[in-house]
């Protein structure tokens, strides 16, 4: 089967679209499958081009296995509404041209850069080969969320765009329940949505020493380190977080945010204001890397802003600590807090609540708690395998052809 993969994120860059993408891949190539990703250039989240490749209208490369398609598109960083619009369409309008040229038997389009799945629906018109919607975030819901845009007549005309695509594709696939019950509400047909979540590659995610390297580079020997991994984006209450160690008053706890965003400038500047000494800030890391960074932290923390519309988001991160037995400080509720307290994971706070936060904190440092929590990680990592996952989305995928 020839599978093309429309999707605006894919390594080197390391966000969790990216990630899924990629490890969902790698599992259908070992199974025999022929699959071609068309995405931009890696530039994300600054907008700049990684280092060893040039934005140019097209290229052409091989990443284990999988035939990858670089594309010319408008780039910019991860803020600022309008810019950002026009790298997402930019995207889309290459990534349509390019893809009618490529052999395939079936069209899968990720959000959520909302255009790309307008690209799958134009490329399933144009050569009648059915296509999946991806469904990683309610857009253009999600930007409401985020204060980018509020309800008017553009918002309007999107959601109904919105709603043409998930009746036109022939299967959406979304990664939380909640995003299924929001579409059924919505009018989509309940067999229509198949359910496979994020999760983690357990063959990079697993218990392991503390690297004694990163401990001594980053001063932490002692320390108990509550560590933040991933995009530093609009969406994830870090301003909250910084401004709230500010009032933690037990000198052994430290924390670590590793990764870049639009909101890191913003968020350095606060702790510099407040001259805290409990934290540090360091770049993103490779996804090869993360495990090593993993190690060396106690807790790993996941917020989100307070707001209904998270509480049909699932940190990814939660899978990647759980599978290395690091408990989750988890600042969002609804389906992602289930998961967590089903199997006891961790502990969450209520968003933006900075007495619950210092609270929630204390009581997973307790040792007996702690050790609970890492009992549950690793039954929650065994049941949100990455390949396990990979294999149910295949047999959508083949169904539909």
């Amino acid at each position: 089967m020839r599978i093309l993969f429309l999707t605006d994120n894919f390594p080197p860059e390391v966000n969790a679209p990216a990630t899924r993408t990629f490890e969902h891949c790698q599992e259908w190539i070992k199974k025999g499958h022929q699959i071609t990703v068309i995405t931009c250039v890696p530039n994300f989240p600054h907008g700049k081009v990684y280092a060893g490749y040039k934005n140019k209208f097209y290229q052409s490369e091989t990443v284990d296995g999988i035939r990858v398609i670089r594309v010319w598109s408008y780039m910019s960083s991860n803020s600022g509404f309008s810019k950002r619009v026009l790298d997402y369409f930019s995207f889309a309008c290459m990534s349509f041209f390019v893809g009618i040229f490529q052999k395939h038997d079936v069209i899968i389009a990720t959000s959520p850069q909302f255009f790309t799945t307008w690209s799958g629906w134009a490329l399933s018109k144009i050569r009648r080969k059915p296509w999946i919607f991806e469904l990683r975030d309610l857009w253009p819901e999600s930007i409401k969320t985020v204060g980018a845009m509020k309800q008017g007549r553009v918002i309007d005309l999107l959601e109904k765009i919105e709603l043409g695509l998930y009746k036109s594709c022939n299967k959406v696939v979304a990664v939380t329940d909640a995003f299924k019950n929001n579409l059924i509400t919505r009018g989509i047909g309940k067999d229509k949505i198949e359910v496979i979540t994020n999760g983690s590659n357990m063959e990079l995610f697993y218990p392991r020493e503390a690297d004694t390297h990163l401990l001594n580079s980053l001063d932490l020997r002692g320390k108990f380190v509550v560590g933040y991994i991933g995009t530093h984006g609009m969406a994830h209450s870090l301003d909250f977080i910084v401004r709230s160690i500010a009032r933690v008053s037990d000198p052994s706890i430290h924390f670590l945010f590793i990764g870049d965003g639009a909101m890191k400038r913003k968020i350095v500047k606060i702790s510099k204001e407040l001259q805290l000494k409990n934290i540090s800030f360091i770049d993103p890391v490779s996804k090869d890397e993360v495990p090593r960074y993993l190690s060396i932290i106690d807790i790993s923390l996941a917020p989100l802003k307070k707001d209904d519309n998270f509480k049909t988001v699932i940190p990814s991160k939660i899978f990647e600590s759980s599978a290395m037995q690091k408990p989750t400080l988890l600042g969002v509720q609804g389906q992602a807090q289930e998961i967590l307290d089903k199997y006891g994971a961790g502990i969450c706070f209520e968003p933006e609540n900075e007495v619950d936060f210092i609270e929630k904190l204390s009581i997973l440092k307790n040792a007996s708690f702690y050790q609970k929590c890492q009992d549950g990680c690793a039954d929650l990592a065994a049941d949100y395998d990455r390949k396990k996952l990979a294999d149910k989305m295949l047999d959508v995928i083949v169904k539909i052809v």
